[in-house]
């Protein structure tokens, strides 16, 4: 997992003060866009979860956009992630750019309305063990629970959103399965291609 922070590029306006510096971020904000970039971990999770919850205060009816460049992550994390977009009375828009793989793809499938930029890439699997598995055969045996029990959600979800049969995504997702922008909005994964934002 990567601790990376990207930098965030500043406006520079003139004002009565001087000049002020805006982080664009804060600008995309005010126009009720967020990123989900980088592993989708405890610290992404607290800060989508809190702009969403944020944004929807502020409007139960304007659209909230998030865009995705993301290689996914952490599972649980990015289920609370999930709910909480499901949970708000706005509809939310998800915008993929560069990719959406794993529990990011996730994320970008539940949208409201579902867009690709045209050279984006969308890939979904099963859930993942890491690090070393070891223990007694009754520990191994509860990660293994566990990780198909996790399994059957997140495909669950992935049916919900595409209208695919349970069967078909768990088929889809027994291997890492890529779809480019055409191949995404063929299978369900997307609603269209964007060629302008």
């Amino acid at each position: 997992m990567s601790n990376y922070v990207y930098p965030t590029p500043g406006i520079i306006r003139e004002s009565s003060r001087g000049y002020d510096v805006i982080r664009i971020c804060d600008e995309m904000f005010l126009r009720r866009e967020i990123e989900c970039v980088g592993t989708i971990d405890e610290a992404t999770t607290y800060s989508l979860c809190q702009q969403i919850r944020q944004l929807a205060n502020d409007d139960e009816r304007e659209c909230i956009t998030i865009f995705f460049n993301s290689p996914g992550g952490e599972v649980q994390s990015g289920l609370a992630i999930y709910d909480v977009m499901q949970a708000v009375p706005c509809p939310i828009r998800t915008v993929c750019l560069g990719m959406a793989a794993s529990m990011a793809a996730l994320l970008f499938v539940a949208g409201d309305e579902r867009l690709m930029l045209p050279h984006s890439r969308v890939m979904i699997h099963d859930p993942l063990v890491s690090g070393g598995v070891g223990g007694s055969a009754l520990e191994i045996k509860t990660i293994s629970d566990n990780l198909l029990r996790t399994r059957q959600i997140t495909a669950e979800v992935i049916a919900k959103h595409t209208g695919h049969s349970l069967e078909e995504v768990l088929q889809k997702t027994s291997r890492d399965s890529w779809f480019e922008a055409p191949e995404a909005v063929e299978w369900g994964l997307a609603d269209r291609i964007a060629t302008s934002l």
